[in-house]
């Protein structure tokens, strides 16, 4: 499909873009150029566009201003960057050399430059939220059935697991977050004129070397005491700034939570239960075990996955995912994954596959009686017990999601950003089979053969 601008307003929708047959003498047009075959070309002309401009466009007004970027530009890209598992830079780089990608974004001649800037992926990202960008997932869904490569009855038996989404933070240990504390709270002082008293640059970071070492040397005795001279530090620090801001107001609201922080880490003990400050630049971060023996405990966020209890033609498609903040027990969390589950595939699924982990479930009372654990001995049929010989085909899933398509590392910051990635992470999954999916001479018989069918019932109905 070929799309370019149609609308010259100055509100603030975006100027979306259509297909046009314009020529330039000058340059060439990338359906001239490129293999038309390609499966990225074939995958940008099942994409229902439209659908994603409705879904996006929603959160804009009629105003006056600059209009923002298209739709299709920046949920292509978005798309493209979990398809191939690029950072944000490499994605700009990849995207200026690859004529492929710009046409499934929506070009119609080759582009030497950028049309946006790399920080417009961000705010994008933050606008829109995982709320609308769940459409993402939906039209991966909608495309899989519309190609052959799933059908609807593959979505009503899933199978339900979660993993842990690690985000971009070092290992914590308390000498650590003290010695950073102290180390933010002292340049934070630095760029606002806030003369202190010490800085206690030298002689903290020594007494972090001494605590390294003696701990690695298992003298405990003599690390305890440089960590306690560690959050002496961090305290006179605290108390030092706190003394010279008192009753300046501008200051005050500079260093509230710079010093919030500082002292939950000084206060907190390695062995207290309840939220604790991981990280200070990420402190939404919770520390999660899933009894791995090479991974103790991860640092991120508790995501839930759901796919089909059996593979789909096209592959083992993920049909939900959500973030969970706050660590829920595995079966306190279907009270949210499913009804979110029925508003993201449109129907209500019979059966719902789970490993022990869910037992004692609070599933909302319609489903009660449809969700399936390992280990359980009653309403048990031979077919249920096939199905629950399935339920470990979630796990390479998830371990695609992780390694493939950027959930293994978190780099999106907040708890919005832990929905957001997961969310993308699983639309990019999505296509990626996809794309596969594509590829196959069959596959493209099948799709248009689906096509033709579906046009001539279209005519009947009319």
């Amino acid at each position: 499909m070929l799309l370019t601008s149609v609308s010259g307003s100055t509100d603030m929708k975006p100027n979306e873009r259509r297909e046009t047959g314009q020529r330039d003498m000058f340059r060439s047009r990338l359906d001239q150029i490129i293999d038309m075959g390609h499966p990225l070309v074939s995958l940008a002309g099942k994409i229902d566009w439209h659908f994603l401009e409705e879904r996006f466009g929603a959160l804009y007004e009629d105003v006056p201003g600059r209009p923002p970027l298209p739709t299709r530009l920046m949920a292509g890209i978005a798309l493209l960057k979990h398809m191939h598992d690029l950072s944000d830079e490499g994605l700009c780089d990849r995207w200026v050399e690859n004529p492929y990608m710009q046409f499934f974004c929506g070009e119609e001649f080759f582009q030497h430059q950028l049309p946006f800037d790399r920080s417009s992926m961000t705010r994008w990202r933050q606008r829109m939220g995982d709320e609308r960008l769940v459409a993402l997932v939906q039209e991966s869904l909608a495309v899989a059935t519309r190609t052959g490569a799933a059908k609807p009855s593959d979505f009503a038996k899933l199978t339900v697991d979660t993993t842990v989404q690690p985000k971009n933070v070092m290992f914590p240990t308390d000498a650590k977050l003290m010695h950073r504390a102290r180390e933010r709270l002292v340049r934070l002082a630095k760029a606002n004129d806030l003369a202190l008293r010490q800085s206690y640059a030298r002689v903290g970071k020594y007494a972090l070397i001494k605590h390294q070492r003696y701990a690695h040397a298992h003298q405990f005795k003599r690390a305890n005491k440089a960590l306690r001279k560690l959050r002496t530090f961090l305290g006179r620090t605290v108390r030092d700034i706190e003394r010279k801001i008192k009753g300046k107001e501008e200051l005050e609201a500079i260093f509230a939570r710079e010093l919030h922080l500082a002292e939950r880490v000084r206060r907190q003990d390695r062995r207290q239960r309840g939220p604790k400050v991981y990280s200070l630049h990420a402190p939404e971060v919770e520390c999660i075990g899933k009894g791995k023996p090479h991974k103790p405990y991860e640092f991120g966020v508790k995501v839930s996955v759901a796919t089909p209890v059996y593979r789909c033609k096209g592959g083992q498609f993920v049909a939900h995912v959500m973030a969970l903040p706050g660590n829920p027990y595995d079966g306190h969390s279907l009270a949210k994954v499913i009804p979110d589950i029925e508003k993201q595939l449109g129907n209500n699924p019979n059966r719902f596959i789970a490993d022990a982990g869910y037992r004692g479930h609070t599933a909302p009372p319609a489903y009660r009686l449809k969700v399936y654990t390992q280990g359980q001995k009653r309403r048990m049929t031979d077919q249920i017990k096939r199905e629950l010989r399935r339920r470990s085909a979630v796990e390479p899933v998830i371990g695609h999601l992780k390694s493939e398509h950027r959930m293994d590392r978190n780099y999106l910051a907040h708890r919005a950003g832990d929905a957001i990635n997961a969310v993308l992470a699983a639309a990019g999954y999505n296509f990626r089979l996809l794309l596969r999916w594509l590829a196959l001479p069959c596959a493209q018989i099948l799709a248009a053969c689906l096509d033709l069918l579906r046009s001539q019932t279209q005519l009947k109905t009319v």
